[in-house]
Formats: C-alpha cells, structure tokens, sequence
C-alpha cells in the first residue's frame, strides 16, 4: 500500500511516522510547495528523504501511483491542493482530506477528488498530532465502501464515523474550534491587559478562585505556547470556523477576532513562555507587540 501526502508539515510527518510504525510494508510519497520554492534537495525534502520519503517534483506525480492520498496543508491552500491532483487521481484511490475547513470547503474539495472517481474522505483531527500521531482521534464522513472502513480500521487509526455526508466531520471541529481556540485567545488577551494595567496577580487571582477548574496557573502558559507556536496555522483555521458560522446564518465576527489574536501572537518572535515568571515573560511579549 502507497500513502502520497500533499504537503509534508507537522501534521504529516507525525502520521508517516507512525503508519510505518503501525505497517513497515508502506510505502510513502510527497510533495509540498517547498519542494518548489526550496528545491529539491532543500530542507524540508530532505526532511522527507531521510524519513524514507519518496520526494516528487510534482502533485501529480506524488500521487500518480498511490492507493491514499492525504492532502495535509495549510487551511487557506486546501482547495488548490485539491486542484492540483484532481486530473491525475483515478478511480479505487482514496482523498483523505485531513484540513480544518469549513464544510462548504470540503464540499467543494469533494466534486473535484470525485470527477475522475476518486473516494473523498473528510477528516477531522481532533487534537494536536503529538504525541499520539495517526492515533489522534479524528471523525470521519463521506461514503466509505467497507474495505475502505477495514483498512482505516487496520491501521490502527482512532477514528468514529459520524455521517455519510461530506462536512459531517469537518462541522463539529469548526464549531468546537471556536470554543477551543476562542479560549486560548480570551487567556492571552486578558492577562497580557492584567500584565500592561500592573494587576497580574490580582486578576490571575480573582479568575484562579472563580475558575478552579480551568486551573489558570498551568493552563495559561500552555494557552500561550500554543498560541506562540501554532498561531499562524490556527488563525487560518478560526478563519474557516467563521465561515462555517456564517454559512450557518450566526455572526461569525467572534472568529475573526480569535484568528487575528492567534494571528498575531503566530507573527511575534518568541516561541515560549516562562512558566515560573509568566508575568515577566508577558511583559516582554508586550514589548515585542508595540514595536
């Protein structure tokens, strides 16, 4: 059996990883958009070289002769990814598309894989990749053939099938998304104003005691780092969450604030927070904001 992944980030990586792991006869292939602009003997092809990684100079020819695609890139390049395999996949090959997108997206994303007979997956990862790799649990949707079921199920991923229709899976990440990473951006935004106004430890305090279950002192580092490292992707990802929203007939201006909160916090040098002075470390995120 031959994986290809279009696009070859973090999330592809952890799941090449442990697919081998799961079943060393796979086979993998790649193409990320970095191969063109790094070359082929750049970074992040040699990165996948060196995981055993056939690397294609092409979409096409990543997936030219494999039995799964799994289109794995950023929110906004989802749709393109789509476009860029549709004429050459063929029928008996699966689309695994594992982008946080809206269901209108993955719809779209479904007429193309479908013209030339391709199976569409939607996938929907529900947690980070690590440490849990392919095992992250992710729902899936769309018309699956039973030996398709039997080999998701055979490769030991933690998947739950929740409707036939395309956007079953992706809806519930969306929605659930806005809680989630509406969060993260609610923690940042508020104790870096505690930090600026010089009332950290009382507002900490005050939402620690009215919050215990949140667990604020431990939870807002980790809200922060996640923000830091991860922003850029999940701002991206708050943007389709809006799009779902709207496309619902609710307001979905309150994901657009969450993604320019994670958006900037993506953009700011830092990576990290110290956990043991957390309002030092705001402060200095503070000075890197207002430059």
């Amino acid at each position: 059996m031959k994986i290809a992944f279009i696009g070859f980030g973090e999330a592809a990586r952890a799941f090449r990883e442990s697919l081998a792991e799961t079943d060393p006869a796979l086979v993998f292939s790649a193409y990320d958009i970095l191969f063109s602009s790094e070359g082929t003997a750049g970074v992040t092809a040699e990165t996948a070289r060196t995981a055993g990684v056939e690397v294609a100079s092409g979409p096409a020819e990543a997936v030219a002769d494999a039995d799964w695609v799994i289109s794995a890139v950023t929110a906004s390049s989802s749709l393109d990814a789509a476009r860029s395999v549709a004429d050459a996949l063929k029928a008996g090959q699966v689309f695994v598309d594992i982008n946080s997108v809206s269901p209108a997206r993955k719809q779209a994303t479904a007429e193309l894989v479908a013209g030339n007979g391709a199976v569409y997956v939607d996938m929907a990862v529900m947690a980070p990749v690590h440490p849990r790799r392919h095992r992250t649990p992710v729902l899936v949707a769309g018309s699956l053939p039973d030996p398709l079921v039997d080999a998701i199920r055979r490769l030991d991923f933690a998947f739950e099938i929740v409707g036939e229709d395309v956007g079953s899976a992706t809806a519930i990440k969306m929605v659930r998304s806005q809680f989630v990473k509406g969060l993260e951006a609610i923690t940042v935004e508020t104790l870096l104003a505690a930090a600026a106004s010089g009332c950290f430890d009382r507002v900490l305090s005050s939402l620690s005691a009215s919050y215990p279950g949140l667990d604020l002192k431990t939870l807002a580092p980790y809200q922060f780092e996640r923000t830091l490292k991860h922003g850029v992707r999940r701002a991206a990802e708050m943007r389709e969450s809006a799009t779902t929203v709207n496309e619902l007939g609710l307001e979905g201006a309150l994901g657009e604030a969450i993604a320019d909160i994670q958006q900037r916090m993506g953009d700011l040098p830092a990576t990290d927070v110290d956990a043991d002075d957390l309002e030092a470390s705001l402060k200095r995120l503070l000075d890197e904001i207002r430059r």
